[in-house]
């Protein structure tokens, strides 16, 4: 199944080469999704924006791009109408017969793996590098960890959904001269650890590393022989080794357990850390200084974009400036900002990292698509890394081949409800794993305060109590992120995100519950559960007789809506893959879920008044629920069947 928007964008472009010749087929035909009802189901103003360069009124280049459009079979098969309005607008109907259709056509969920609905993946796969996460070693993973791990775990996801091939890169912070301090405090205090690392284990990686810092600032006897340690660890000597790896993998003992809990798919096998590009750095400098100065290809650069490479009190600098000679980075005193990419004591930078990175994933993983996930305080700094690469004509594997698109992917700062960054009554950045636990707990509570109303009791075993919080308290702090505009700040409310109404996860959780208990009343078999643990979707032999071979009608206005709705989450995925904004998702699945609320409501499902529009209607349960599970499920959050 094509989307919508894209099967209309490319009747559109017929109908404009029909309408213009050649000349036409490069326009954009501004299709977009009716703000309105009464406007139809979509909308374009191409017309608006040929008018100048046609000479011609804006409803007269309508009329006539309709006028084509009506020619076309394929056109009037898929839409019902195409009505011009306002100056120039045209107003497109969605044929309700061809919605049908579409929807009857998706296959039933196959019994493992992903439910794709149907949705065709990209005919063009590209490689995609998705660098997230990038924890601190010897450091918990804390609240500020959050939004990196999971608006990246969501686009791998989204991206690799659409067919690509996704390499996700843990860029863990695993090098450096902090790493002496460390060694030689682990050496001294706990020399153990580097004979038996399997039976020593450091319950609070913060005091070990505050320890570690303290000795190193207060102790000069100990900072030299942490020194001496950074010389060993960069010789490779191999005690020193063996504790930098013990620090690692206590490192990596916290975090992995937390990616586990909060379902994101990074494993130990997705670092690449600071460490893995160690070798490679001098080489990165060493081109840079041969180079000297470098003009960036024509083009590639608004005011163009040239590279000089130059010492200043001894660190070697990337000063970047445009083709007329401004700097193209100031500083805050308004004088050229560089790049430094060797310290004056010889010693590299994350930017000599993030340089050779980018290398490594354009010429050796062969990354078509690199997009790095951090907060925006990052944003200046990746601006100077992308000019230099691309300058350097590091993302073109070879003369004449498609350039690399790199994103950067900014974000915001959690706040607490002082409307400062979140933290511990002491002040304290607080943990992600705390966090997590108390989220588990508050979802726990509502559950138990419900098994012990009357009214509200579902009857629940312990057992399914701990499961249903676990996926509650876990989903309502990662939709409660992930539902934002990712570039702004947001307050973090243990209310809101629990609430079982409004645009949160318990809400769509149980609105997916409600949908399924239908369909399997509806079904009559309650034992085509999908199981939360395996992942199977298998549904029972009635299950799926009711998923295939029904004649979907699409009369009442509210089926109708639903109907479409469904449809358009292939052109929603689409959206989110191409301009990285994971709110796009949050929000159709709430408007998903609000119109199959209006839909049951106005509807009778079960108590149709034919057999035929009983199956219709819930068909269209079974794909709302399939669409809702699959959309949570590429948010990362686990779905579970009752609530």
């Amino acid at each position: 199944m094509i989307s919508i928007a894209e099967q209309l964008k490319d009747l559109f472009s017929q109908a404009l080469v029909a309408f213009m010749g050649e000349e036409g087929r490069n326009v954009d035909p501004l299709i977009r999704p009716a703000g309105e009802e009464r406007f139809g189901d979509y909308q374009s103003n191409v017309a608006m924006s040929l008018a100048k360069r046609l000479g011609a009124k804006p409803r007269d280049v309508a009329a006539k791009i309709r006028e084509h459009l009506l020619a076309e079979p394929t056109a009037t098969e898929l839409c019902e109408s195409f009505a011009l309005a306002g100056p120039g607008f045209i107003n497109i109907r969605l044929s309700a017969g061809w919605m049908a259709g579409q929807l009857a056509a998706i296959p039933a969920a196959a019994p493992r793996g992903a439910d794709r609905l149907g949705i065709e993946p990209v005919a063009a796969p590209q490689t995609v590098v998705v660098d997230y996460s990038s924890p601190n070693i010897a450091k918990q993973m804390h609240v500020g960890h959050l939004r990196s791990t999971i608006i990246g775990d969501v686009i791998a996801r989204v991206i690799g959904f659409e067919g690509h091939r996704v390499i996700r890169q843990n860029h863990v912070g695993d090098w450096g001269t902090q790493f002496g301090v460390l060694c030689a405090h682990l050496k001294e205090k706990m020399p153990t650890a580097l004979d038996r690392p399997a039976d020593v284990h450091l319950a609070d990686l913060e005091a070990f590393y505050r320890e570690a810092s303290l000795r190193d600032e207060e102790d000069a006897a100990f900072h030299e022989r942490a020194r001496a340690e950074v010389v060993a660890l960069h010789n490779q000597d191999e005690s020193t080794l063996r504790a930098w790896r013990y620090i690692v993998d206590e490192s990596r003992r916290h975090y992995l357990p937390v990616y586990q809990r909060l379902g994101v798919l990074l494993t130990q096998a997705d670092e690449r850390g600071e460490s893995f590009y160690a070798d490679r750095l001098a080489d990165v400098v060493a081109w840079f200084e041969r180079a000297r100065q470098i003009t960036a290809p024509a083009g590639l650069f608004p005011d163009g974009a040239m590279l000089r490479v130059e010492e200043s009190d001894g660190a070697l600098c990337i000063f970047f400036v445009t083709a007329s000679g401004e700097p193209m980075f100031k500083n805050p005193q308004g004088k050229p900002f560089p790049m430094i990419v060797r310290k004056s004591d010889g010693a590299f930078l994350y930017a000599t990292t993030d340089l050779a990175a980018v290398r490594f994933r354009v010429f050796e993983l062969g990354a078509d698509r690199v997009i790095y996930v951090t907060d925006a305080r990052q944003a200046q700094h990746f601006e100077m890394v992308f000019t230099a690469v691309r300058a350097a004509g590091w993302t073109s594997r070879e003369a004449g081949s498609a350039e690399v698109k790199l994103d950067h992917v900014t974000f915001g700062t959690i706040l607490g409800e002082d409307r400062k960054p979140l933290k511990t009554r002491s002040g304290e950045n607080v943990r992600l794993a705390d966090l997590l636990d108390e989220a588990v707990r508050r979802a726990e509570a509502m559950i138990r305060a419900n098994e012990a109303d009357p009214d509200k009791r579902r009857g629940f075993s312990e057992a399914e109590i701990r499961d249903v919080a676990e996926a509650v308290g876990i989903g309502a702090v990662k939709y409660a992120d992930l539902s934002q505009n990712r570039q702004v700040d947001y307050v973090f409310s243990w209310d809101r995100m629990l609430a079982m109404e409004g645009n949160t996860a318990p809400y769509l959780m149980y609105a997916y519950a409600r949908i399924r208990s239908i369909y399997r009343k509806g079904a009559g078999d309650n034992r085509g559960e999908w199981s939360v643990e395996s992942g199977d979707r298998g549904q029972a032999t009635e299950d799926r007789k009711q998923a295939t071979g029904v004649v979907i009608t699409l009369t009442e206005p509210a089926e109708r809506m639903l109907g479409r709705q469904i449809l358009r989450f292939a052109e929603t995925i689409e959206s989110v893959a191409a301009g990285l904004r994971i709110n796009l998702l949050t929000d159709y699945l709430y408007e998903l879920a609000g119109l199959f609320m209006k839909f049951y409501e106005q509807c009778p499902v079960l108590r149709a008044g034919t057999d035929e529009v009983r199956a219709s209607r819930l068909r269209l349960c079974d794909l709302t629920a399939r669409t809702m599970r699959s959309g949570l499920d590429l948010l990362g959050i686990r779905v579970v069947e009752r609530m």
